[in-house]
This record gives C-alpha cells, structure tokens and sequence, in this order.
C-alpha cells in the first residue's frame, strides 16, 4: 500500500515537471506589430480600406493605423520626420527621395493603368471647343510640376506625336483648384486622377487622352521606409500578405465597396451608382524599364543629376514566391 501511494506521488510530481517543461518550450505567441500607413483619398487606397474593414490585418497579427493624408508634400513631409511607415507613392517620388542614399522602397504596384482602366486622363474644360488630341497642341495643360501627373502629360503627348515645342503645360499644385478652373473655362486643359476624371466628364468636360492607351506608362507603389523594412521585416511581409487578400476580395466583386470609397471620401457623391471600382493589379513591381523611364524625364527635366540605380528603390524580396 505504501509503495503504491510512493508511486502515485513519484508520478503526479512527474507530470507536474513534464508540464512545466512543455509550458517553458512551447513557444509564446508573437508580439503583434504595429505599422502607419499613409492612404490618400484616391481610389489606390481601396485595399488598405478592405484590409482594416474585413480583419485582414488582425489574421496576420499587425495593428496597422491608416493616416489620411491630402496631399504628396504633406505624405512626403511625414515620410522625412519618420512619422509613418509606409504610403503610396510613385517611382517618380521615390528616386527623388533616394538620390544620395535609400530611404524609401517601392516594395508592390498599388494600382496600375490597363488597356480598360485608366488612373490618369486629360480633360479639356466643356468651354474649351476641345474634342481632340490634336487640338491640346501649343494649349496650356494644368498639372502639378514634379510629379507623376508631369511625367505623364509628357509622355503620353510625345507618343501622340506632339514635339517639345508644342507641349505647354502650367502648374496648378492641387487637384481641387485645377477642377475648379477647368469648370469656368479658365483652364482650358489638366491632367486629373480618377474617379475625377470621370466626374469632370459626367460634368460635360472631354476626356481627351487616357492613360489606358498607354498603360506601361502608369502605375502607383506601395513604398516603405527602408529603415523600417530592416527593423520590421515579417510587419511589411505581413502587411503585404494582408493587401494581396484584399486584393482578391475587391477583384471577385468589385461592386461591393463603393460605400467604402464615400465614406473615406474618395468618391464623390454625384458618382454613386455610376462609377465602376476598378480591377486591382495583383503582386508585382516596376519593371526596369519603367523605372528607367522615371529617371530619364527626370533628369532631362533638370529635376535630378544622379543614376539613382533601380536596386537602390525597387525591392522585389517581398512578393509572392
């Protein structure tokens, strides 16, 4: 009796050992991470939305808080004191950013043009008479100078056949302005994003050029800090995770979100139940063509001097395998 009662206590402190054994091995669950990202009120931003909206973020374990932003100075500003993560962002910006070191990373395309979606287009005002290509020859087109929007015009009118000469264009930093003027006809022509564009021309405004036609022209990025990659690498894979699963949920039914997109204030309220959410592209990034591109107006533009090698801003260790 009393060796049966030894056993019993030798095999309850046993299981009480191989219990605290198993609970110092068994590995803690990870600590979750925290990101800021910045999102603009353009429709690029519709994923980071999706992701939040739906607890994509949380199954990967990020708390990711989404910091609205106005503008890209103001985006840009936050980038240089550090004060968010990640954004959206373009090639264009991003060099300028890294011409001395890196600084920032265009890890994943946010949006891209396509042959049926355009990001990009150029209106002529309805008091303009302007119908044509042609007719933007020698007329002021309004734009935000040193950015995208810049490089776009350019582009897209030279492979138009439009020589230097007859390229005008007139800076006219914030999008708000610029379709206020092409509303009076003071503007005779801009460049605009959707979905303005297409609310300008439900206005009665022409939509003369689209990026569509040349759509390896245009795209937006998702871009982080490069600190930031190096100190939070599973963060940025997770967050990138995160996004491609939005991604899917926008593609498989587009008409889904247009509620989010007007509470976010991306759409405008004279566009609902008339504008079409876009296909999203899914993982990838600029080619080194593109990226060349990016560069070479730039510094024909006398905007930068450097070769700021692609490797220095486009990191494509973050896609899908």
């Amino acid at each position: 009796m009393m060796k049966q009662k030894k056993n019993l206590r030798w095999g309850i402190f046993v299981i009480a050992l191989l219990t605290v054994v198993m609970s110092a091995c068994t590995p803690k669950p990870a600590e979750q991470q925290t990101l800021k990202f910045a999102v603009l009120p353009i429709i690029d931003s519709l994923p980071m939305y999706v992701a939040q909206e739906e607890g994509l973020f949380t199954k990967y374990n990020l708390e990711v808080e989404l910091v609205p932003v106005g503008s890209g100075p103001e985006r840009d500003q936050l980038v240089a004191a550090g004060q968010i993560d990640g954004m959206i962002n373009e090639v264009l910006t991003t060099i300028m950013n890294n011409r001395m070191d890196s600084n920032v990373q265009v890890v994943r395309f946010a949006r891209a043009a396509t042959a049926d979606t355009a990001l990009f287009s150029i209106i002529a005002s309805q008091k303009s008479g302007i119908t044509s290509v042609e007719q933007l020859k020698n007329v002021q087109v309004g734009i935000s100078e040193g950015t995208v929007i810049a490089y776009l015009t350019d582009r897209m009118l030279e492979k138009e056949g439009f020589t230097a000469d007859e390229i005008r264009t007139v800076a006219v930093p914030k999008i708000p302005d610029r379709m206020a003027l092409l509303g009076s006809g003071e503007l005779q022509a801009g460049t605009m994003p959707e979905p303005l564009s297409t609310l300008l021309g439900v206005q009665g405004a022409s939509i003369v050029l689209a990026d569509s036609k040349y759509p390896e022209l245009s795209h937006s990025t998702i871009a982080f800090r490069t600190a930031v990659i190096e100190e939070k690498t599973e963060a940025v894979r997770s967050f990138l995770a995160a996004i491609e699963e939005a991604v899917s949920i926008i593609n498989a039914d587009p008409t889904k979100w247009e509620q989010t997109l007007v509470d976010n204030s991306i759409l405008p309220a004279p566009l609902q139940g008339k504008f079409q959410v876009p296909q999203f592209v899914t993982a990838g990034v600029p080619s080194q063509a593109q990226y060349d591109d990016v560069l070479n107006w730039a510094k024909s533009k006398g905007m930068i001097s450097e070769d700021v090698p692609y490797e220095r801003c486009i990191n494509a260790s973050f896609l899908p395998k």
